[in-house]
């Protein structure tokens, strides 16, 4: 118990340390956050594409059956729509954003961390976290909205595309549907919130990354707890 009070406490310190370094990073290496932003966007894009064409496919399916047997499918897209930009879409976005990019910079600073790589910056004068760490991190942050904002989009259009081929409403009658319950106060927040997400996601990852053992399969192993 208490090496994961201790765990918790040195977390705590580096999130501090590294949201500090965060203005300096956004304002003197911003071709660092915009490269990493980049990274990012195009890592995460595919998966989080196919992702939320699936979820409105799947969804479209599953649910008109149920709507179907009552005689209210005519509401299936205000469903979806309101179901995918409200609640679904801001979570499996984060969580395809934690599986793509928070494994991706624990395995980068790991590697980093077997190499040596961090300690000769260190010893250069080059701390870790406005350097490495801080720029990860708004990168993800900054991103993630943006990533779910495709995945919702993708999502009302795998649920369109499949009223189309096996539904009997229109292109045009599906998207005013959509629209019917959902307000700006609504999906704004439930967009943004997945910055708090994205920047879980860059802090665990280059968290792990950092505290990895000196070997090859380290970083896939929990940290040890004391």
């Amino acid at each position: 118990m208490l090496g994961v009070l201790e765990e918790l406490g040195r977390f705590a310190d580096f999130s501090g340390r590294v949201l500090a370094a965060i203005p300096r990073a956004s304002y003197r290496r911003s071709g660092e956050v915009l490269r990493q932003f980049e990274r990012v966007i195009w890592g995460s894009l595919p998966i989080v594409v196919i992702g939320g064409t699936s979820v409105g496919l799947v969804t479209w399916f599953q649910t008109r059956r149920l709507l179907v047997t009552y005689g209210v499918e005519v509401t299936l897209p205000s469903i979806l729509a309101a179901a995918v930009l409200v609640e679904t879409g801001p979570i499996l976005a984060g969580l395809l954003l934690a599986g793509r990019t928070g494994a991706g910079l624990a395995a980068e600073l790991g590697s980093m961390v077997l190499t040596e790589e961090i300690d000769a910056r260190s010893v250069l004068g080059a701390s870790p976290l406005p350097t490495l760490v801080a720029p990860r991190v708004l990168a993800c942050a900054l991103a993630a909205p943006l990533l779910t904002v495709v995945l919702d989009a993708s999502a009302v259009l795998g649920g369109m595309a499949a009223e189309a081929v096996a539904g009997g409403m229109t292109v045009e009658a599906y998207w005013q549907k959509s629209l019917l319950f959902l307000q700006l106060s609504d999906v704004i927040p439930a967009t943004l919130k997945t910055s708090i997400f994205g920047l879980l996601v860059g802090l665990l990852g280059c968290w792990t990354g950092l505290n990895a053992d000196r070997s090859t399969e380290a970083v896939g192993r929990p940290l040890p707890s004391g």
